[in-house]
């Protein structure tokens, strides 16, 4: 019997799509085209769906199920329409799949250790799974490729949803930011360059540790506490990375180079193809303490400017503001994980924990004092004034407050009624097989009356 810790990073292999041979006796439970259905792929998604705190009842099995006919009808499609997916969009899905169980127990070196292979292994392993997973998802894009809504349309929907069913909102927040990032200078780029040319050279001529070094200088959040350490495929990091890695010989450090990321030096350990491990050191250029005073500067001229209404907000941003996510669009910060311009609790705690406290006890078009602001997607530090542009109090779901969501729904809701007319005029053209025990199962789509 496994441990609990093993069955919990099993269930995340599966949600990821990749396989495990389970300890069971199998059999074909269904086929679609020359693509078989096995019990263990059903008894896998089940247990995926308990490691969610799904509920599981006597149709989950048929409803698991329909969703893997499901699949295999769109990959079935994909390979008659000769949908290509290059090797090289494979092997970086691949890879980062394999990162995010990196993540999860800690090390490249336990994956392979739990799974009993290397990662290359793997990867042979489940290329052709994944591949074929990434062919049924581009069928399912074609198919609703040009599907919206009219505002008629979204009234329709939203009309049509039963009132006990109509969704409760929690509550939502939107926010606008005025930003000014100290420009790097050549002096500081130049400073970055030398440390790090000070490092290789420590590497190289005085046989220091390159992993040693990387942990204590390199400034890559991913890689430092690893010891610069990355396994990847081609075209998954930048075009200058990439080409430096393919130039080198294993065992050979790289001359300093520069991507937008900042300064780098790598070290080849091993190429096979396209995939590669490597050994990397980022030092990223730095502007001194005068830089962030004088920022910090200009944006107090800002906050006072705003605070005796001699500037308007608007106004404000296109004069202050240097953040190229936010000033064309009057400040407003779009929240990356909905692409809406509202945010929940869940999502502020996760990307930016601080613009909460900031705001927290404003009133609607409040505007914070300046503060020290952090951008974690380009790594680097800034002042910023933040204003509330609106709350929303938790309610009923309705059309004023909550418009984007409410499409949002009635576009799935026509795509999925796409989908099914899509898979109707496409089941009698496949051939189709499903276990005898299984035909009593209330499918959505009329797989039973095209069997075999």
């Amino acid at each position: 019997m496994r441990s609990n810790k093993n069955s919990l990073i099993l269930a995340l292999f599966i949600s990821l799509s990749f396989g495990f041979k389970a300890q069971v006796i199998d059999k074909v439970i269904a086929q679609v085209g020359d693509n078989i259905i096995l019990l263990s792929d059903i008894q896998k998604r089940k247990l995926s769906f308990l490691q969610e705190g799904k509920e599981i009842d006597e149709n989950t099995d048929c409803f698991l199920l329909e969703e893997l006919l499901y699949e295999e009808l769109l990959l079935n499609q994909a390979l008659l329409d000769s949908i290509e997916i290059p090797n090289q969009q494979v092997d970086a899905e691949m890879e980062n799949r394999l990162r995010f169980l990196e993540n999860k127990m800690g090390s490249r070196e336990k994956l392979e250790e739990f799974y009993g292979k290397t990662v290359l292994q793997i990867k042979d392993e489940f290329r052709q799974t994944i591949k074929n997973q990434m062919l049924s998802q581009e069928m399912q894009r074609q198919i609703n490729l040009n599907i919206s809504v009219t505002p008629k349309e979204v009234k329709t929907f939203f009309k049509s949803i039963p009132e006990d069913s109509i969704p409760f909102i929690n509550m939502k927040l939107s926010f606008q930011q005025i930003v000014f990032f100290p420009e790097i200078t050549p002096d500081d780029k130049k400073t970055a360059m030398d440390k790090l040319k000070e490092i290789q050279g420590s590497i190289i001529k005085d046989n220091k540790s390159f992993e040693t070094m990387a942990r204590i200088h390199s400034m890559d959040p991913g890689s430092a506490k690893e010891g610069g350490l990355i396994s990847a495929s081609r075209g998954m990091m930048v075009p200058k990375f990439e080409a430096t890695v393919f130039s080198l010989e294993p065992g050979e450090v790289s001359q300093v180079f520069e991507t937008r990321f900042g300064f780098h030096i790598v070290k080849l350990l091993s190429r096979l193809g396209d995939d590669y491990t490597c050994q990397h050191i980022l030092i990223m250029p730095e502007f001194n303490n005068d830089a962030i005073n004088n920022a910090a500067l200009i944006m107090d001229t800002c906050y006072n400017l705003l605070s005796t209404n001699q500037l308007s907000w608007n106004e404000a941003v296109k004069k202050y503001s240097n953040d190229t996510k936010t000033k064309q669009n009057n400040g407003v910060i779009t929240n990356p994980i909905t692409g809406e311009q509202t945010w929940d609790m869940k999502d502020l705690n996760e990307i930016d924990q601080q613009i909460y406290l900031l705001t927290d006890a404003l009133e609607k078009e409040d505007f914070s004092k300046p503060s020290l602001y952090m951008d974690i997607f380009e790594r680097k530090q800034g002042i910023r004034i933040v204003r509330l542009l609106d709350r929303f109090k938790p309610h009923k779901a309705n059309l004023n407050q909550d418009y984007s969501l409410i499409k949002r729904a009635a576009e799935n809701d026509k795509k999925q009624k796409t989908i099914d007319k899509w898979v109707q005029s496409k089941i009698g053209n496949a051939y189709i097989r499903v276990d005898d025990s299984l035909h009593s199962c209330p499918f959505r789509n009329d797989w039973l009356n095209y069997v075999h």
